[in-house]
Formats: structure tokens, C-alpha cells, sequence
């Protein structure tokens, strides 16, 4: 009973609304109106700037005078009416949080224009959506479903591929699927909403994070083949190719041939860390954590746990069945108590985690780094993502020991 009142004292990821403005704040044209209270605004205004765009967003002034009065839905449409005002502004994500006043707005009492802008609610409340990854899974749903021709025909040799990814790696995904006969690619989440426009008519997706389910789903609806997984590892990448050439019905041979150079390159690129060893624990909030215990593990590895906030889905289940049988404990919709427990358990050489886990560890003695900025901010596709991703383990591990010395150092004397 203790246990579980500790639980809910810790929040396993930031606000999911957070999530939704990554997705939002991006798109050229967009201009944020945020419905929510005060506490709300303050926060989301600093992480729309220091994470997401840069970009304001603006907000009617609700406070209890409004809600209480009756008056906040008038508030509302008076400030998508000043937003229009600017002739820049194309498109007002009106963005409901979990306040129970401001997430019940009735969608059709707003307009679905405004001066040269098109007006769309998306609602992200956290008693709803459980993390920000799966608030973008919203977001992008919720855009699809409003901006995609779904009546357009469909262009056979087109993929979208689906997920937030770093730059370098949409390079090398584009650059392998030409090679292999794919006319052309959409990436979603996108910076314009041509891109959902267009996202519809496309001959498959590649859903490269297993938390888009409700986009997944939409497309799947339309007749738009869905291929899960991730080209990360040697035998994944040659697979993933396979796949979407199966999907968009391209030429057999070159594809394998073109999955078997891929496979060698990134079999190569392991060789190369081919002495490295040591304990590792995964413990994120960003959702696309497996595929890299995957490629961790087929370096050689031990990764014994390994956590995430998301919840299993059927897009990702083949990672999850195929680390479990190679002995690695995975925990969903994770506590951070439970991450703790883990680096007590296990003892592992480094931890890659959430912030409150790496200070655990780093007290403990033992190596950390924070998830987000080390991994989701570097390439981990291809062989150029794997070399990069064990390079910087690597480092790590070879230094592992001075955690240890420097808590030694400065431990009081007993």
C-alpha cells in the first residue's frame, strides 16, 4: 500500500500536452491557442520555447472568473479571432489540456476558419493520454484525420515513414529507399501540412515508433499498409527493407540485394566494438527505447532490464518477444521506484535514464546519461546509427570506473 501511494507521487513523464506542441508549434503557419489554466500556460509556454519551436503560443485568459462565469468558450473564440488577425497565421491548433472545464469544449461550436487560418481542436488531456510520446501520436492522428485526402489514389511506390527522428537518420532512410525503387517519401510528424495532406494517398507506412497506434489504426482504415519495426541491428535493418518492398510491391531481387548490402554494412559496423562488455540499463520516457536495448544486445551487451513509460503495443511486440527470450526484463507504463530497484538489483556498469534515475546512479558510483539527449538526439538507423550509438557507449564503459573513484574520493570518513 505504501509502495503504490509513493507511485503516484512521482510523475513518469512530462506533461503529455508537451508531446501534442512538439507536433503543433512546428508546422509553418501555426499559431498555438492554448485552453487551459493558468499553471498550464505558464509551463507549456516554457517548453513550447525551450524544446520544441521556439515559437509563441498564445492563450485566452482563463481563470475561475471565466470558467465559473460561463464566458470561456466566448474567450475562446475571441482569441482564434485575434490570432486570424495576422495574415501570416494559416493554421490554429486550439489545444485543450486536462483541466475538466477546458477539456470538455464542444469541437463544433468552434470555427473551422478563421481569416486565412484553418481551425482544428486537439484535445490532450493527461487523464486521457498517459505520456508525450503518445500525446504526437494524437496530434498526428488528429491532423490526418481532419487534412488527409483519403479520396485520393493512391501512388503504389510512395511510403510514408512515421516518427520523430533525427535528421541524419531521415537522410539514410531516403537515400536506402531509393535504391530500392520508392518514388517518393512523406515523414510524419511534418513542418507543413501539405505533408498530411498528401500522407494519405501514400501505398504503405512505416511506423517506426510503436506508439502511433491511433495514426496506425487510421491509416490501416484507408487500406494503407502498415509496417512496423526498425531498420537498427543487421538483421532488423535487411528485414525492414524487405518489408516495405513487400508492401509497395518493388522489384524482389533488388531489394534483397539492396537489404543484403545494408545487413553487411552494419554487421560490419559491430565488428568494430566486437571487445565490448559490460552491464547496461535502459530506462526511458521517449517510447522507442527497445530497438535500442536490441541493438545493444546484439553488440553483446548485457542488458538485463530495461524500462519505458509507454504501454506494449502490437506495433513493437516483436521487440518485446524477442528480448524477453534473450533474457531482458521490460517494464511499460513504468515507475520510477522501479527503475531504482533495477540498479540495485542488477548493479549494471551504466545507466541510460530518465534524469531522476541517472542522479540515483551517478550517487551510487555507476556511470549515467541521460536518454533523451544522448539517444534520441544522435543518428541510431543503418550502420552509421549503430557505430554512432556504440561509439558513445563505448566511451563510457572504457571510463566506467571513475564514477566509482570519485565517490570514493569524496565519501566522509567513517
Amino acid at each position: 500500500m505504501q509502495k503504490k501511494t509513493c507511485e503516484h507521487l512521482h510523475p513518469q513523464s512530462m506533461c503529455p500536452a508537451f508531446g501534442g506542441l512538439r507536433v503543433l508549434t512546428r508546422i509553418e503557419g501555426a499559431r498555438v491557442c492554448l485552453v487551459a489554466d493558468q499553471g498550464c500556460l505558464y509551463g507549456l509556454t516554457f517548453v513550447s520555447h525551450f524544446y520544441a519551436a521556439r515559437r509563441s503560443i498564445s492563450a485566452p485568459e482563463v481563470m475561475n472568473v471565466q470558467i465559473s462565469g460561463g464566458t470561456m468558450l466566448d474567450d475562446v473564440r475571441a482569441a482564434i479571432e485575434e490570432i486570424a488577425e495576422d495574415p501570416s497565421v494559416t493554421f490554429i491548433p486550439v489545444v485543450s489540456t486536462c483541466v475538466a472545464e477546458t477539456a470538455g469544449i464542444a469541437e463544433e461550436l468552434l470555427p473551422r476558419h478563421a481569416g486565412n487560418a484553418e481551425v482544428q481542436l486537439v484535445r490532450l488531456p493527461a487523464f486521457q493520454i498517459k505520456t508525450h510520446p503518445e500525446a504526437k501520436d494524437v496530434a498526428v492522428s488528429t491532423l490526418l484525420r481532419r487534412f488527409g485526402d483519403f479520396d485520393a489514389p493512391k501512388k503504389p511506390r510512395s511510403l510514408l515513414v512515421l516518427g520523430e527522428i533525427f535528421p541524419v537518420d531521415a537522410m539514410m532512410i531516403g537515400s536506402v529507399l531509393q535504391r530500392i525503387g520508392v518514388e517518393s517519401v512523406i515523414t510524419l510528424p511534418g513542418t507543413d501540412l501539405g505533408d498530411y495532406r498528401e500522407a494519405a494517398a501514400v501505398g504503405a507506412c512505416a511506423v517506426l515508433h510503436p506508439f502511433y497506434e491511433r495514426t496506425a489504426s487510421l491509416l490501416e482504415q484507408h487500406g494503407v499498409d502498415v509496417i512496423p519495426g526498425t531498420p537498427v541491428g543487421a538483421n532488423a535493418t535487411a528485414d525492414w527493407i524487405i518489408s516495405v518492398g513487400r508492401a509497395l510491391d518493388l522489384d524482389e531481387e533488388r531489394v534483397r540485394q539492396v537489404a543484403e548490402e545494408e545487413r553487411q554494412k552494419t554487421r560490419a559496423a559491430l565488428e568494430q566494438f566486437s571487445g565490448l562488455s559490460g552491464r547496461v540499463l535502459v530506462a526511458g520516457y521517449e517510447g522507442n527505447e527497445l530497438p535500442v536495448v536490441r541493438l545493444l544486445v546484439e553488440s553483446g551487451l548485457d542488458v538485463p532490464y530495461a524500462s519505458t513509460s509507454i504501454a506494449r503495443t502490437p506495433l513493437g511486440e516483436e521487440d518485446h518477444q524477442l528480448l524477453s527470450m534473450l533474457g531482458t526484463e521490460i517494464r511499460y507504463r513504468k515507475y520510477l521506484e522501479e527503475d531504482i530497484e533495477a540498479v540495485e538489483r542488477y548493479q549494471p556498469d551504466l545507466v541510460i535514464g530518465t534524469t531522476s534515475l541517472d542522479s540515483y546512479a551517478k550517487e551510487k558510483g555507476i556511470a549515467a546519461i541521460y536518454y533523451t539527449n544522448n539517444i534520441s538526439a544522435r543518428p541510431v538507423f543503418f550502420a552509421a546509427g549503430a557505430a554512432s550509438v556504440l561509439a558513445m557507449i563505448a566511451g563510457l564503459l572504457q571510463n566506467r570506473n571513475r564514477f566509482r573513484e570519485m565517490k570514493e574520493y569524496f565519501a566522509p570518513e567513517e
